[in-house]
């Protein structure tokens, strides 16, 4: 994580996609804080001048070499922490985002440690990031009432 999203002065905006594929999604263990070795949606900051679908989709390349086409938004997800002192660490707001999987077999890197494509029912065994369970399960319901 780059400097200005420890201690931040503002929230940090970022996206990330739940990718489909043969009734699977796509999750990734995190790399680097927040909430490393935990399972999430590969995702990470927008940058100016960007969408947020552009965003997601870029983020989606870089961390594990596959593209998607989008098929809508989920929902937001907050997630703040706090030091031992009461100060904000982190505050990370996350428009998340689903899709079909167009190509690319998925790749582990410095932000992927671990990569699985998990059925619906896979989802309450996995350690997670707080809030993705339930964005899970929006995404599930949004993939089955669209085609690929």
């Amino acid at each position: 994580m780059s400097s200005d999203r420890f201690f931040p002065s503002r929230p940090v905006l970022a996206a990330s996609v739940a990718v489909f594929r043969d009734g699977r999604v796509l999750l990734a263990s995190r790399g680097k804080p927040p909430g490393e070795d935990l399972f999430s949606l590969p995702g990470g900051k927008v940058e100016i001048g960007e969408t947020l679908s552009e965003a997601a989709l870029r983020e989606l390349r870089e961390e594990v070499a596959v593209e998607a086409s989008l098929i809508g938004f989920i929902a937001p997800i907050e997630f703040i922490e706090r030091d031992e002192a009461g100060r904000i660490k982190y505050h990370v707001v996350i428009a998340a985002h689903a899709a079909h999987w167009i190509s690319g077999e998925p790749r582990t890197g410095p932000e992927a440690k671990e990569i699985r494509w998990i059925t619906e029912q896979d989802v309450a065994g996995l350690p997670m990031t707080e809030g993705l369970p339930d964005i899970l399960e929006k995404a599930f319901a949004l993939a089955r009432n669209s085609t690929p």
